[in-house]
């Protein structure tokens, strides 16, 4: 589908639930929030289902928005959501998603239309989109939620994923007249002493591979409770080795509390990040990937060192 297409689609529901993805970030709840708030504007019933990890840094942005349960008769509208194991938990059976707005080139195609622009940075992008093609007016609320999916999944615009087009549509939004500085300041600036604990160990900690081109980092489950790390705290670190020079790819190894570790890669561009964590179960950009794998992190970081040697044999030691 394009843009077009989409916003007649939504047009044509009268009842919309949309689905954010697990462990919500700020482009998921960004663009959530916009389009809920778009197709009230529209006249339509629209409600964001509620989600059980979302975290404290990006509640305020769905509230008044949420829904407990799907009501009866609403169509489901996934957005920023990549595959079936993404969805939330506790979905019914027979859960059908209609529609699926999204920016991973890895999509699975699980809903029944989609419109997926790999190449926009954020999922947010393509909404304002939908919504100027649904001839709705952008509000200072729709331009703060649209603002904070563009910045979350840029870094506040330092990644190798900004074009044109994520200026073009951030421009847009502040002229509008929304306040951007603090959104910047909450997300970027603001930081709990726990993560800055937490930072220290990942500095002392970190093992380098491959002339020091390859930082793994891990953040084990009990020191999480040592810390008291809250999902917050967590939320943007997948890319802390890569603040070290001459490191290209950079890995964020979580130890999951059920035998599993979760694992953020972040490359620069000679190096594709999705398709190293597809070949471990996971997927994502090019640039931002994820997997979640079975075992030790030690085992993990095995894995994920064999699956980048193959894709990539000249940086085995």
């Amino acid at each position: 589908m394009n843009e077009a297409r989409m916003a007649g689609a939504l047009l044509a529901l009268d009842r919309i639930v949309i689905l954010t993805h697990r462990r919500p970030d700020g482009d998921t709840v960004g663009s959530a929030a916009a389009l809920c708030l778009g197709l009230r504007q529209k006249g339509k019933q629209a409600w964001v289902l509620k989600n059980p990890q979302l975290t404290e840094k990006y509640s305020p942005w769905l509230e008044g928005l949420c829904c407990d349960e799907i009501p009866r008769g609403a169509s489901l509208v996934s957005v920023d959501v990549a595959a079936e194991d993404m969805l939330l938990k506790g979905l019914p059976e027979n859960a059908e998603i209609v529609l699926a707005i999204d920016h991973h080139g890895t999509n699975s195609g699980y809903a029944k239309q989609s419109l997926v622009r790999p190449e926009r940075a954020a999922c947010g992008e393509i909404i304002y989109d939908v919504l100027k093609s649904m001839d709705v007016e952008i509000t200072k609320d729709m331009a703060a939620a649209l603002y904070v999916a563009l910045s979350t999944d840029t870094g506040c615009f330092r990644y190798s994923n900004v074009t044109e087009n994520t200026f073009r549509v951030a421009a847009e939004l502040l002229r509008t007249g929304v306040e951007v500085y603090p959104i910047n300041r909450s997300l970027f600036e603001i930081k709990r002493y726990a993560r800055l604990k937490l930072e220290a160990y990942l500095t002392e900690s970190m093992a380098f591979y491959s002339e020091n081109r390859i930082g793994i980092c891990c953040i084990p489950h009990a020191l999480r409770e040592e810390l008291g790390l809250t999902e917050d705290d967590v939320d943007d670190i997948s890319g802390f080795a890569r603040m070290i020079e001459g490191v290209e790819i950079a890995a964020m190894l979580r130890q999951l509390p059920d035998e599993g570790v979760k694992i953020s890669l972040r490359t620069d561009r000679c190096f594709d990040a999705g398709a190293i964590c597809k070949s471990l179960g996971g997927g994502g950009h090019v640039c931002a990937a994820g997997a979640s794998v079975r075992g030790t992190p030690e085992e993990a970081t095995s894995a994920l060192l064999q699956a980048i040697y193959t894709y990539y044999p000249e940086l085995k030691d």
